[in-house]
């Protein structure tokens, strides 16, 4: 009964974690909020996929990972045994934590239509070579990459 509880516990605090947002809605950051921003077009000449790894997320994901493991690995076993599936269950879900809090991403080769040639990456791994695409950018970053 207490393992059902502290598993119902667990998995309720992640889900809580998980944040809502609508399915398929573009993640803008809050800088982007009320700025002017400008735009270009172009065609994407190369896509090469990539990961993503945050370093306050990474930090976060392992820990809550860690916490988790450690958690349920202590339910298993008796004596030295529950001992080592602590600590394994520990090791195991820092490892999940920090693994889950990476994106894919795609790093895309763009020509512009103004004939300048720029690298931009961007999360998602949606775009293919001869796509149409637009850039929005605020300053020199940028905030996001549409298709056309």
């Amino acid at each position: 009964m207490k393992k059902a509880l502290a598993i119902s516990v667990v998995a309720a605090g992640l889900i809580g974690l998980s944040g809502c947002a609508p399915y398929g809605a573009p993640v803008v950051g809050e800088e982007s909020v009320n700025q002017v921003m400008r735009y270009e077009t172009g065609t994407i000449r190369s896509v090469r996929y990539v990961a993503v790894q945050s370093s306050t997320d990474s930090a976060v994901g392992s820990l809550l990972g860690a916490a988790t493991g450690a958690a349920l690995g202590h339910m298993i076993g008796k004596g030295h045994g529950k001992e080592l599936a602590t600590i394994g269950g520990g090791l195991m879900g820092a490892y999940v934590g920090n693994q889950v809090t990476r994106a894919n991403a795609s790093e895309l080769t763009i020509r512009t239509d103004r004939g300048r040639t720029i690298v931009v990456i961007v999360k998602g791994t949606g775009y293919y070579p001869g796509e149409r695409v637009r850039i929005v950018k605020s300053g020199n970053r940028v905030a996001s990459v549409e298709p056309i």
